[in-house]
């Protein structure tokens, strides 16, 4: 799930700082339509703040040092990579970042001070086209990386794919994750199904809102 974390110097506590800000944060990002792009935007619409999206970054490491160097006070990325990977969990240790929101459906144990898109959506009461786009761009995260097939799969090779589903609660193959510190959340083939069809079909005014959000 998305998060947006920040450096933990600077007056941005939490999104109510940011709101009544004379300065915008600067969030880093790759480019336009990227998770560092879309997600900042989201909570704009969703919390009615305002981020400056600072684009053009090679990737992750480049945005890691320019927070580090004071370049960028914040940024989007995963709840699963701020916890796993470095360098965010050294800064977590450190205190040197803290994050402000994440878009899981309910709040995080490790983060029980940080509001989820959700809450913000029913504190805000906001629109159904504002939730809507919120379910539109929290999508990718629900779906994750799945794997496809095209029509008319063969029934043997149909079945061995099928058994992908057992493998990820495979005892095995969790604590090989656990070792790694991976976090494996298996999503079926009816459930990624059931989301599609959720985010795919959506009335015009969504579509026209999306299309704004990931030009700006």
């Amino acid at each position: 799930m998305r998060i947006i974390y920040g450096r933990a110097d600077t007056p941005y506590k939490n999104l109510e700082d940011i709101r009544n800000a004379p300065e915008q944060p600067r969030c880093g990002a790759t480019a336009f339509g990227t998770v560092g792009h879309y997600f900042p935007r989201l909570i704009e619409e969703v919390a009615g703040v305002k981020f400056s999206i600072v684009t053009g970054y090679p990737g992750a490491a480049e945005i890691d040092l320019a927070m580090q160097k004071g370049e960028v006070q914040c940024r989007a990325g995963s709840l699963e990579g701020y916890f796993g990977s470095e360098p965010t969990r050294t800064w977590l240790k450190s205190g040197f970042t803290r994050v402000l929101v994440h878009g899981s459906p309910k709040r995080d144990p490790r983060l029980p001070d940080v509001p989820t898109v959700n809450e913000i959506l029913d504190k805000r009461k906001a629109s159904d086209v504002t939730r809507r786009l919120a379910v539109v761009l929290m999508s990718p995260d629900s779906i994750g990386r799945p794997l496809i097939a095209p029509p008319g799969l063969p029934a043997d090779v149909w079945q061995c794919c099928g058994k992908l589903d057992e493998s990820a609660t495979d005892r095995r193959v969790q604590s090989r994750s656990a070792k790694k510190k991976l976090e494996v959340e298996p999503v079926t083939g009816q459930e990624l199904e059931a989301i599609a069809k959720k985010v795919i079909v959506q009335p015009p005014d969504v579509v026209e809102r999306m299309k704004k959000v990931l030009a700006q």
